[in-house]
């Protein structure tokens, strides 16, 4: 199987292409917007003009990780980078007869109900509260027409906290208080579900959390384990110190009570 990995330079893209590298089932090839010292990955501007498409020749998955990945990404960078990218790797990877994409998308596609009770699933109404959220989600639903309408298998995997920092090991370090501890993903998980997800038989068109199992989590990862049979091995439990607490605390009241206060003083806005 010839697997194509798209941002092959980047924290995720690296490690999942030296690992699948590592597999004798596997050829592995990647493009990255930069130089990678390595003969196979090859640079490639998914927001430029499409000669990168070449490289979709023969290839049987692409695991679609490049874009703009920062929650403060701006509308700009998001509509380019990973709206109208991710629509052209579609098209060009029907037309060439690419079995199946690999998306990396986001658990900020919930990110409305961080501070909420919500169980976070497939069938949870999306509410991306940034330019990146929407992002993903626009990425999730043109996939879902290319399943539908063009024949390719598309799988969505709402990728957790994969850190590039603290040899990506879970605790109080991490942003976000208990919202961003409870979506850790470890390496091991990480690599186990991509491969997961690029071998499942059967799939049409999925959108799945991809997270270790950690304590406490709203993220459900039972359609993950049915649909590609993701089974984590890794797990967390949030460290909560008083620090932490206090912060979320005054996010949870900045977020619920400012809107309001808000529209308040300006109704018509």
């Amino acid at each position: 199987m010839h697997v194509l990995v798209t941002g092959a330079g980047g924290h995720l893209g690296r490690k999942l292409f030296d690992f699948l590298e590592t597999r004798p089932e596997f050829t592995v090839s990647g493009l990255d917007i930069r130089p990678v010292d390595h003969p196979q990955i090859h640079m490639a501007d998914f927001g430029g003009a499409p000669a990168w498409a070449e490289h979709f020749e023969d290839v049987d998955v692409i695991v679609h990780l490049a874009g703009d990945r920062e929650p403060a990404a701006s509308w700009e960078s998001s509509i380019r980078n990973n709206m109208d990218a991710t629509l052209a790797l579609y098209h060009h990877a029907a037309a060439r007869g690419v079995s199946r994409v690999v998306l990396a998308s986001s658990n900020w596609i919930h990110g409305d109900k961080r501070f909420t009770d919500d169980q976070l699933n497939g069938q949870t109404p999306p509410g991306p509260v940034n330019a990146y959220g929407m992002s993903k989600l626009f990425c999730e639903r043109t996939g879902e027409y290319f399943a539908k309408c063009r024949g390719l298998s598309v799988i969505c995997l709402r990728i957790g906290w994969t850190q590039w920092t603290h040899d990506n090991q879970p605790g109080p370090h991490m942003a976000m208080g208990q919202w961003g501890q409870e979506m850790w993903l470890s390496d091991r998980d990480y690599l186990k579900g991509v491969l997961a997800a690029i071998t499942a038989r059967d799939v049409n068109f999925a959108a799945v959390n991809l997270m270790s199992n950690n304590r406490g989590m709203r993220w459900d990862i039972s359609e993950t384990k049915q649909l590609i049979g993701f089974e984590p091995e890794d797990g967390g439990s949030p460290s909560l110190n008083l620090q932490i607490r206090i912060k979320s605390w005054l996010c949870k009241v900045a977020t619920f009570s400012l809107p309001r206060a808000f529209s308040r003083v300006f109704p018509d806005w």
